[in-house]
């Protein structure tokens, strides 16, 4: 079904998407193809050029290529299969199974891949958006403003940000590693995955009782933290630079009752933004956009946007709980031999 107005057969059905992330940039791909007029609204003045490496599952995969980009994300990206849970010394809590592929492709890589491939335009930098703010003549307006969203925050009381108690660190050095590990210890955990460009991807998350205010730097507290952990952290640890650690509480959004009022539909993290232990919300907010924009093209917006509700609200509500709880078992400092059997149990 090509996008045409109902009210006016020969206009252009017009949306417009709050949020130029991978969500909104995703979603105005998905409409531009379908014969939408789409408008970009973010606050940023460009593209960011940082962040860190995200894994692509499969399914994320499936849509990235029905949205024409998915060859442009393999050739820089890096495919990884399984991987492992490891302890502080370096033994094996459990393996999680190979047949468990994700391609790795940079955050900055991937926007702006999906960023290029949408006509020319279509973004416009500099252009926050308010809180209840309204788009007369928008037949369809797409929330994907994020964590902290704006339009959600305007419309949905019951959907905000909560934290969750545990202190993020992120970043990359020069290396390479072939799998991809993490290893929890008491109140803290560590990751370790491939990058492309002979780089190294890592991310920490640590109980706020480990966090010393009194630290000189990020990588001092982290250097005094994981100091006796195994020599791969050893290595990534030597290799961190102050100016290239990104550190930030951590939160994720209490899943609202519905995705949609009237012509909003939330998507991504200011739907169902959650905790990174899973790696899945970048992938959950290509599904999003994909299941929105097959949807209204089968279904007309008002059905379509009903629809789009129904296949994912319940879903990723489990996903929100379960990153949720991961998140917890991964930085508890109680019950740390129970914690092990779980994981081993889990990862068999």
């Amino acid at each position: 079904m090509r996008g045409t107005s109902v009210s006016s057969p020969l206009r252009p059905l017009r949306a417009v998407v709050a949020g130029a992330g991978i969500a909104g940039l995703a979603a105005a791909n998905a409409l531009v193809a379908d014969g939408w007029e789409v408008e970009v609204l973010d606050r940023a003045p460009a593209l960011p050029r940082g962040g860190t490496a995200l894994g692509m599952w499969p399914a994320a995969m499936a849509v990235l290529d029905g949205l024409g980009v998915g060859d442009p994300v393999r050739s820089h990206a890096v495919q990884v299969r399984g991987g492992a849970i490891l302890a502080p010394d370096g033994a094996t809590i459990g393996r999680i199974p190979a047949s468990r592929s994700a391609h790795l492709v940079s955050r900055a890589r991937l926007l702006e891949t999906l960023h290029d491939a949408l006509p020319a335009g279509t973004v416009r930098w500099s252009r926050p958006v308010e809180a209840g703010e309204h788009f007369p003549g928008a037949d369809l307006v797409v929330a994907a403003d994020g964590i902290h969203s704006r339009l959600r925050s305007g419309r949905w009381a019951d959907a905000a940000a909560r934290p969750l108690g545990t202190v993020a660190f992120r970043g990359v050095v020069p290396g390479h590693v072939d799998t991809v590990t993490e290893t929890w210890g008491r109140g803290a955990m560590f990751g370790i995955t491939p990058s492309s460009d002979a780089m190294v991807n890592w991310f920490a998350c640590l109980h706020p009782d480990l966090v010393d205010p009194g630290a000189s730097s990020p990588t001092a507290l982290l250097r005094t933290v994981f100091a006796s952990w195994h020599g791969s952290i050893a290595r990534v640890l030597s290799a961190m630079a102050d100016d290239a650690v990104d550190r930030r509480d951590l939160f994720d959004v209490h899943v609202p009752g519905r995705f949609v009022r009237g012509n909003l539909a939330l998507v991504g993290d200011a739907a169902h933004a959650m905790a990174p232990n899973l790696g899945r919300g970048a992938c959950e907010s290509l599904l999003d956009v994909w299941a929105l924009s097959r949807s209204i093209a089968a279904d007309g917006v008002e059905a379509g946007l009903r629809r789009y509700d129904r296949m994912r609200r319940r879903r990723v509500q489990r996903i929100v709980t379960a990153a949720r709880l991961v998140n917890r078992v991964a930085t508890t400092q109680r019950l740390l031999p129970a914690r092990t059997r779980a994981a081993r149990l889990l990862l068999a």
